[in-house]
């Protein structure tokens, strides 16, 4: 085992065994995993801000740099299949186990054992509320309209160099009923659960017609409906039901067309349909300006000598940064297969070749 790869297993020990589940997205701005960092990288400027609502960011600088490093703390909730303590990292032969090992504290962990072993220039952003529909934390920071030759974003993709993926949008639909006993004839309409469910047989239908769409390796619309409910008992007319849906299009495809769409699929009209959140697809722009982002982003990758791996199907927020004018791409440890998974792991190896590429970039000035 190397030097570097001892130090960033002592750090993501420490890491995981902060609370930084999200929901609820409680993390402080003192105290807990932004102290640990802070105290983890002299030598940088350092800001922590609260952005409220439990998001917090740390931004710390060495030098000037030309690469930005972003990465998230915030994990998704545990879940009752875990075999033992989330928050307690178990050291197996070729793997470590805890919650946000893969997604993504290995990451977090590498640049700071990375920065602690070089001299060069870097810009780190740590942030916390990723894993939420309400990404403050970047907002915020790219208001700011600080210059970068290229912004990395960790994210699981088995250290190779994503350069595009999905959208993301999420919607939340609202019908209307008239409650009744249900023992007579009825309009259809009548129930707002009758209507929910229709919807969704017609909205599934287009998600087919779309399976021969494509761009840059992905193919077609992927969508899910996530969540039904309303009603009151079976005896009775539903008087109102709820329902989120959310889907993923391709860089290609009209998000703002696929929304009308989606809401004509209603019959009678919903009583309320909402965007609930919305993430570009990685590159963003229409199709030209997507394909010369991309090929920036490849020459980013060539330059730090970073294996270019295939199109994604999950969304990260690489595509916010791609949106506000950098050269972005998705690059970090681990496979997103052991993602949001109970007894999560990420090997060993993944977490060297990361910290081993986090190191050369800095080491070498941080200069594509």
């Amino acid at each position: 085992m190397t030097d570097l790869l001892a130090e960033t297993l002592d750090h993501l020990e420490r890491l995981v065994s902060f609370d930084t589940r999200n929901p609820p997205r409680a993390i402080a701005a003192e105290g807990g995993i932004f102290d640990y960092i802070r105290a983890q990288l002299p030598g940088f400027a350092v800001e922590v801000i609260d952005h409220g609502a439990g998001a917090v960011s740390l931004y710390a600088v060495r030098g000037a740099p030309k690469v930005l490093f972003n990465v998230h703390l915030d994990t998704v909730p545990d879940s009752p299949a875990w075999s033992a303590d989330p928050h307690t990292m178990r050291r197996l032969d070729d793997r470590v186990v805890g919650l946000g090992v893969c997604d993504i504290k290995g990451a977090a962990a590498a640049l700071i054992a990375a920065a602690n072993a070089c001299e060069g220039d870097a810009a780190f952003l740590f942030s916390s509320d990723e894993e939420a529909n309400d990404p403050r934390c970047i907002a915020a920071f790219l208001a700011r309209r600080l210059s970068f030759d290229a912004v990395l974003v960790a994210e699981p993709t088995q250290c190779e160099a994503v350069l595009a993926h999905r959208g993301i949008s999420s919607v939340l639909m609202r019908f209307s009923g008239r409650a009744g006993h249900a023992s007579g004839r009825q309009d259809l309409a009548a129930s707002a659960l009758h209507q929910a469910v229709r919807w969704g047989d017609r909205a599934l239908d287009h998600v087919a017609s779309l399976d021969a769409e494509r761009f840059g390796g992905l193919t077609g619309l992927r969508f899910n409906i996530g969540r039904i409910e309303g009603g009151i008992k079976a005896n009775m007319i539903a008087p109102a039901a709820e329902l989120r849906f959310g889907f993923r299009p391709l860089p290609s495809m009209d998000v703002d067309r696929l929304l009308a769409t989606f809401a004509g699929f209603a019959e009678p009209a919903a009583a309320y349909f909402e965007e609930t959140f919305r993430g570009p697809s990685l590159p963003s722009g229409d199709i030209a300006r997507a394909e010369e982002r991309r090929l920036a982003a490849r020459d980013i990758a060539d330059a730090f000598e970073l294996p270019i791996g295939n199109a994604v199907d999950f969304w990260t927020e690489a595509s916010l940064f791609s949106a506000a004018g950098h050269t972005a791409l998705v690059y970090g440890p681990g496979d997103i297969a052991q993602a949001h998974t109970a007894d999560e792991f990420v090997t060993l190896d993944q977490l060297q070749r990361y910290a081993d590429a986090v190191h050369r970039i800095i080491d070498g000035g941080s200069r594509p």
